[in-house]
């Protein structure tokens, strides 16, 4: 008997080093443009990436033909969300600011406005799958996707400086 549980543990740990070796690149990145962080220097996206494969693991028995990727990936987008959440009251009114050059463009969108990109174009999950799975109607993830791509393809102008009146004498 405990050599087959012996067994069967070697083999479910061969299994997820296999997933892991061809699946934590991927998801590391999608964790790293979700925190907006320096793909060099991305602590966030490595714990949300540790927890989600920590979750995927401990399932992994009761997975029963469904996909591991899709599970991970899910468990890493309800992660952030609900770390955003926990965080600072509510994902649409978050706004992380990083420094000039922090995660690329999309530090200037708000969490929820990366989820939802993320999932829809880098990840390529359907409207109806990224709605089901944030708890949205799937409206609000079209509006939250254009949005989100407008703010993108054309960023709000910086403040022009001011101009000193000059007083004559």
């Amino acid at each position: 008997m405990r050599e087959r549980q012996a067994s069967q543990g070697a083999r479910r740990a061969r299994e997820f080093e296999a997933f892991v070796a061809g699946a934590a690149g991927r998801l590391l990145h999608a964790a790293t443009l979700l925190t907006a962080e320096s793909p060099d220097d991305n602590p966030r996206a490595r714990r949300l990436l540790t927890a989600s494969l920590a979750h995927t693991y401990a399932s992994w028995d009761r997975l029963r033909g469904e996909d591991p990727y899709d599970r991970a990936r899910q468990q890493l987008a309800v992660r952030f969300a609900r770390g955003a959440w926990h965080q600072y009251g509510a994902l649409s009114r978050l706004h992380l600011r990083g420094g000039a050059d922090t995660g690329g463009v999309l530090h200037r969108l708000t969490p929820q406005e990366r989820l939802v990109l993320v999932l829809l174009f880098f990840e390529g999950v359907a409207e109806e799958q990224t709605a089901a799975l944030l708890g949205l109607p799937l409206e609000r993830v079209r509006a939250i996707g254009a949005r989100a791509t407008a703010n993108l393809l054309h960023p709000p102008r910086e403040a022009a400086p001011a101009v000193a009146k000059v007083v004559p004498s």
